[in-house]
């Protein structure tokens, strides 16, 4: 990623407090050529997915057909998932999606809009909107 990117996310990474911490997993996207079929490189990425969530997991897939939330309502959803004590898994897919075995792991799907946003941008909004969706939930001003 962009050093912007690393940066962005980390500034609003460490705004967080400990019990609400953003931990990052990258996976490689899949291999994708010329020849090969694009199921085949989402199937790749759908493995690597199912090794990094945790059975304990609260995963929630990030995925087009996902329900909008404002800011007032992902903050709605932070406070509930902080109630529940476990961690949450927020799953941003490849360049094709994820697959349907993977969506169904999800307990909730999610849309950050519904345009088509890179995946550097991506990191940055959700660390962003975690972030103000966690000052809400203090009272904390910089919502306003």
């Amino acid at each position: 990623m962009p050093l912007w990117v690393t940066q962005g996310v980390q500034e609003y990474a460490k705004r967080l407090p400990a019990d609400c911490c953003l931990d990052i997993v990258e996976i490689a996207p899949g291999h994708r050529a010329k020849n090969t079929p694009v199921e085949k490189a989402m199937q790749q990425e759908a493995e690597a997915l199912r090794k990094a969530i945790r059975p304990s997991d609260h995963v929630v897939a990030l995925a087009v057909d996902g329900k909008p939330w404002s800011t007032p309502q992902l903050a709605q959803q932070l406070g509930q998932w902080r109630m529940q004590g476990g961690d949450v898994a927020l799953l941003v897919g490849g360049p094709d999606g994820m697959t349907d075995d993977i969506l169904s792991l999800a307990k909730q799907r999610w849309s950050l809009s519904n345009l088509t946003l890179p995946h550097p941008l991506v990191r940055v909004l959700l660390a962003e909107q975690l972030y103000r969706a966690w000052s809400i939930l203090q009272g904390h001003p910089y919502h306003k």
